[in-house]
């Protein structure tokens, strides 16, 4: 369901890709009808030229007056005057709407990227994610930018010219209303293969742009073995399919350009000499002059027609992006939080019911009679070898996935009744992998809450031991944290997520092996902070270091997907069961 805040009808793109292209536009119709008029009166000059030179050829070769000549070119002279503040206001109106039209629907895009839930997100690289709203977009704006350009100057000029014609030699319209159907028949007949390449074109290139996302993701991991003639390798057979892909697009795209003006152009000699004919014969009273129009007349016809054929593989391109944005406007894998009870308010109990979970892809059970009750303020540590579902156990707390049997409760509600947006209002999550983005360190940590003052955001970092190191750094808060962080060490990162963490002030804790990145010494910061984080609020912890977790109040031991023992440390290792294995370094 689209939240209040989404561009009207964005969501809608279904039927074919002219109808959601239709739709796009319909918000801005006004000022693209607009554009049209505009349009129309400034590029006249085109189409009014032929008649204005037939008047002059006829003027000096019938010895006619010379106020017809004068009138004619004064009127042209006048449009020519004014054609340079309309190209400005037709250039405000369409590339305007343009733009707008842009803007919104990656707006409407990035919307909807945050409504899909995370399988989809698992399922979809992130890279052809980027092109979509990037490339696509971007696509679609020159297309309707260059046919409206090209495209209506064509249209313009082959309309005005037949109305010339058919007011001042109408016996030609006949053989025109055959050559410009003709033309556009071929038109239509081409654009279905152009269709076909298109797509295929546009699904190499978006598995390219994954490939490229993962090659970069993957940088440090080739280089520190050795492995980046594998890497390009890899890379090279994506490249030679976009290469292939891309020769053959274009090969038919000069098919069709290259017939497109040999049969033009055929049609225009056969044409214009058959008029020198009948004008050399006195025949239905045509003059010199129409002569001189209709040969004008004939090669700004032949070239707009021929502009329009060009534009085919822009237009066939440029629908393709529409159907590719539309895919993700259409995808059905949504969060559904629609009439659900919304959260005011965690006061922190957890209670797991039975709860099982099986992946799509595998069906097999990830987490399989899952039990545990929570009780606020509690800690919990989630132990076990790798695949034991701890972060499936996660992911169902924080809503991400649902139970596919048993049920979570939420301070004795259902979760499945409640709409998650609210509820992950009052969690916090702090993952191995420190999330930082582009932006001061005022605003990593004050992320999503922009009322909070400059004391707030020192006291969460003085909470987390990052302040030290924050103010040692230039500008302090207003130090920027570019390239997600890049020049601050593993430690002073996760500590600034800590204290983002600790502004929320959140009800409900989740540390992702928040620690198991780190050196000693940044861990012995970072487990003073997660101390102080953990206080007062209830906390699921993963770890793979268990010297991490004493302190627990309890500690789940997992293995595929089922809970094998509970229990604080020191119980467990005097039960000597599981944990008391994997303490001792043995498998379980």
């Amino acid at each position: 369901m689209a939240s209040s805040d989404t561009p009207r009808g964005h969501h809608d793109l279904g039927g074919g890709a002219l109808r959601a292209l239709g739709r796009l536009f319909r918000p801005h119709r006004w000022r693209l009808c607009g554009a049209v008029g505009v349009f129309v009166v400034k590029h006249s000059p085109v189409w009014l030229l032929p008649l204005v030179t037939a008047t002059i050829v006829d003027t000096v070769v019938l010895r006619l007056p010379l106020a017809g000549m004068w009138v004619a070119t004064g009127v042209i002279m006048l449009i020519l005057v004014v054609n340079y503040p309309l190209h400005l206001f037709y250039v405000r109106l369409l590339h305007g709407s343009v733009r707008r039209a842009g803007t919104e629907l990656r707006s409407a895009l990035c919307t909807r990227l945050q409504e899909l839930s995370i399988g989809y997100h698992n399922r979809t690289s992130a890279g052809v994610l980027q092109a979509k709203v990037v490339r696509d977009v971007e696509t679609v704006e020159q297309m309707v930018q260059q046919t409206t350009d090209s495209g209506l100057g064509a249209v313009t000029v082959l309309v005005g010219g037949l109305a010339v014609v058919g007011v001042r030699a109408p016996q030609f319209l006949p053989l025109l209303s055959v050559i410009v159907p003709l033309a556009s028949l071929l038109l239509l007949r081409v654009r279905s293969s152009l269709r076909d390449h298109n797509e295929v074109f546009r699904q190499d290139v978006e598995h390219l742009a994954a490939r490229v996302n993962e090659m970069t993701q993957l940088i440090p991991v080739t280089r520190a073995h050795g492995l980046e003639g594998h890497a390009l390798r890899r890379m090279d057979d994506t490249l030679r399919r976009v290469l292939s892909s891309g020769l053959r697009l274009d090969l038919l795209n000069g098919r069709v350009a290259s017939l497109s003006w040999v049969f033009l152009n055929i049609l225009g000699v056969v044409f214009l000499t058959a008029s020198a004919l009948i004008a050399y014969w006195g025949v239905w009273g045509i003059t010199a002059g129409d002569v001189v129009m209709l040969s004008a007349f004939l090669t700004t016809s032949t070239t707009s027609l021929a502009m329009l054929m060009s534009l085919a593989p822009v237009i066939s391109k440029g629908l393709e992006s529409v159907r590719s944005a539309s895919e993700v406007l259409r995808a059905p894998a949504l969060e559904d939080n629609t009439g659900k009870a919304e959260v005011s308010g965690v006061r922190g109990a957890v209670e797991f019911q039975a709860v099982g979970h099986a992946y799509d892809e595998t069906r097999r059970l990830a987490v399989r009679d899952f039990t545990l009750s929570v009780a606020p303020g509690e800690t919990i540590a989630l132990v076990g070898p790798s695949g034991a579902g701890k972060s499936t156990v996660l992911n169902l707390l924080i809503g991400f996935i649902r139970p596919v049997s048993g049920r979570i409760l939420l301070d004795g509600v259902d979760m499945a009744g409640l709409d998650l947006r609210t509820y992950r209002r009052f969690i916090s999550v702090v993952p191995q992998e420190p999330i930082l983005f582009d932006g001061t360190v005022r605003e990593n940590v004050a992320f999503g809450m922009p009322d909070a003052d400059d004391a707030a955001i020192r006291a969460a970092l003085r909470d987390a031991n990052a302040l030290d190191f924050v103010d040692h750094l230039p500008g302090g808060l207003e130090a920027p944290v570019a390239d997600r962080g890049a020049h601050l060490s593993g430690g002073q990162r996760q500590r600034l997520v800590i204290a983002r963490a600790l502004l929320r002030d959140p009800r409900l804790l989740i540390l992702d092996e928040a620690t198991s990145a780190l050196d000693t010494r940044s861990e012995a910061l970072v487990q003073q902070a997660l101390a102080r984080l953990v206080r007062g609020r209830t906390t699921f912890v993963v770890a793979h270091r268990l010297a991490t977790i004493h302190n627990a109040d309890r500690i789940v031991v997992m293995r595929d997907g089922a809970i094998q023992e509970i229990g604080p440390h020191d119980e467990l290792l005097r039960r000597d069961g599981p944990y008391a294995r994997l303490h001792a370094g043995h498998p379980v």
